[in-house]
């Protein structure tokens, strides 16, 4: 009996000297961001912010109690003014470190850092993965994406939110979406409301309208909110959720809502990954939906577009596609999609849960993607990148329809010739490269031309950017085949960043991404290899950062 009651007493001690850490500070908004000192020898912590007694954000962090890994920060101006209370149930001695500025802490060696992408964007601080709500309107193309803004790992799924008025240059907004009691913000679409089918608009301020998964341990619902100030701020809809499905598929897998506008039906249409496949939902008004079909075979991040066939408009199939980036050809009636061909790979590396931008004007005519590029930054205080930005185009070639990939026409205006040469042999490639090994961007245009080799490649450092493989007909251990079968020639367009890769094969029939691997030996610059090779065509741009 005496040690029950003295482990009583133990326990009740434990208890309350992990209550004694937990604690709080109030501050007065006066400046733009708080700046937070985050330890990965900590384990996560809620912290809660409140405002006359009620929560007004929730959200997990590290809060450092000693030296600091890397700092995050939070924008607050929309608080200014006001008196803010901050608890923390962790060991409270790190509240006293969180400080007021109007800048982020680091903002002195903000996108200069050793291992920041130059020519890709990823945020100021924290975790991103999947882009959401791509869409362009009044001038500006938006990036919505996953975002973790208080940790480079994964977790506290928001919105983050940036803008570009030329696909290139990206300024980061703050958050969009914030985690709510449904749960944390994960993928989805924007819509711009022309109509006012839902009712947000305001006099002649079409609502431009997110379309989300809400995640939390029960189950994922799907949910809506709208912007009238261009997607500066949002309002949830109180209706919320407006699709909640996990009873129907028995599954908490019910995410990632792709929604549009299906002219000929007159209303909204929503392909939302279920289960084992994409279901079909309609609406008149975004918040009232019908299930009208489902096909299997895809897991997560679905996009549907009509796009026209070798460039006719007139002529069109629809392609619908996955989080891999495989990909079938079919027909849609705003109900049902009907497979015709595939599934196909257009590419394959790093690129994960691409997405196409909405709402492009109709005078530009393009199917512009942007998909997130799993390429781990070590070291700094964010994680991972978009890849580049590319048009998807349906062509026709000799094993019928395939998507095609390449950079927007936006990105040459990165670039600056250095070199263009022709009818090379590698030795006297490797000369003219040979003092371009350690640059952090360049883009290298080549056709290669194989005669006495079966294989062929460029290397970086040891790396392999790539290898034509005549016998087995790979690039890079991937199956491709030339349109023409007997040629003996490949072309590579190769942009190369600080951290990544990002290679397109034969204007984009197949294309690839990974990460640039540094070499800590000697042998840290280019290298045709082939026997006999000729290096038909080969051009050379310096690329200057998005941030100059």
């Amino acid at each position: 009996m005496g040690q029950k009651i003295l482990l009583l007493l133990v326990s009740v001690v434990l208890i309350f000297s992990a209550q004694a850490k937990a604690g709080d500070i109030s501050l007065k908004i006066t400046k733009r961001y708080l700046n937070f000192p985050v330890s990965h020898r900590v384990e996560r912590s809620v912290m809660t912010f409140e405002i006359d007694g009620k929560k007004e954000r929730s959200f997990d962090i590290r809060l450092a109690s000693g030296e600091a890994d890397y700092w995050v920060f939070c924008d607050v101006s929309a608080l200014k003014n006001k008196a803010v209370k901050i608890s923390y149930l962790g060991d409270d001695s790190g509240l006293e470190a969180i400080y007021q500025a109007d800048e982020i802490a680091g903002q002195d060696s903000l996108y200069r850092e050793a291992n920041r992408p130059q020519l890709h964007f990823s945020p100021r601080r924290g975790w991103h993965n999947d882009p959401n709500g791509l869409i362009y309107y009044e001038g500006e193309y938006h990036l919505f994406y996953q975002h973790n803004p208080y940790e480079r790992d994964w977790g506290n799924m928001h919105w983050g939110h940036a803008v570009s008025n030329d696909l290139v240059r990206w300024s980061e907004l703050p958050e969009a979406l914030y985690p709510d009691e449904l749960g944390t913000m994960f993928s989805g679409t924007t819509v711009i409301d022309y109509s006012n089918t839902a009712g947000f608009n305001r006099s002649s301020t079409p609502a431009m309208v997110a379309v989300y998964t809400a995640d939390s341990p029960e189950k994922q619902v799907q949910c809506i909110a709208y912007s009238l100030d261009r997607g500066r701020t949002w309002t949830k809809y109180d209706g919320n959720p407006v699709v909640d499905s996990k009873a129907k598929w028995d599954s908490k897998d019910t995410r990632d809502p792709k929604v549009f506008w299906y002219e000929p039906n007159k209303e909204w249409v929503m392909v939302l990954n279920e289960r084992d496949g994409n279901s079909f939902y309609s609406s008149p008004n975004l918040k009232d939906w019908t299930f009208e079909s489902h096909i299997t075979g895809f897991w997560e991040c679905p996009d549907l577009i009509e796009m026209p066939v070798d460039g006719d408009r007139k002529l069109t199939k629809w392609v619908m596609y996955g989080a891999s980036g495989t990909y079938m050809i079919g027909d849609f009636d705003g109900k049902k999609f009907t497979p015709q061909a595939g599934k196909y790979c257009y590419t394959t590396g790093s690129l994960y849960a691409a997405q196409t931008i909405a709402n492009l004007p109709p005078d530009d005519g393009r199917h512009i993607q942007i998909g997130w590029g799993r390429i781990a930054h070590p070291g700094m205080p964010f994680n991972s990148q978009m890849l580049l930005p590319t048009e998807l185009t349906l062509r026709s070639t000799k094993d019928g329809l395939r998507l095609f990939s390449y950079p927007v026409k936006e990105a040459d205006k990165l670039q600056t010739l250095l070199l263009e040469k022709h009818n090379l042999t590698a030795e006297q490639a490797n000369e003219l490269l040979r003092p371009l090994g350690n640059t952090d961007c360049l883009r290298i245009q080549l056709t290669l031309q194989l005669s006495h080799a079966t294989d062929a490649g460029l290397n970086l450092a040891g790396q392999q950017l790539l290898k034509y493989d005549l016998n087995f007909n790979q690039v890079n251990g991937v199956f491709y085949s030339p349109e023409d079968m007997t040629s003996m020639e490949i072309t590579a367009d190769i942009i190369i960043d600080k951290t990544s890769v990002e290679v397109f094969i034969d204007n984009g029939a197949y294309s690839y991404s990974m990460e640039r691997k540094k070499s800590a030996g000697k042998n840290d610059s280019f290298r045709f290899w082939g026997n006999r090779i000729n290096i038909k065509n080969l051009k050379v741009y310096s690329m200057s950062s998005i941030y100059s």
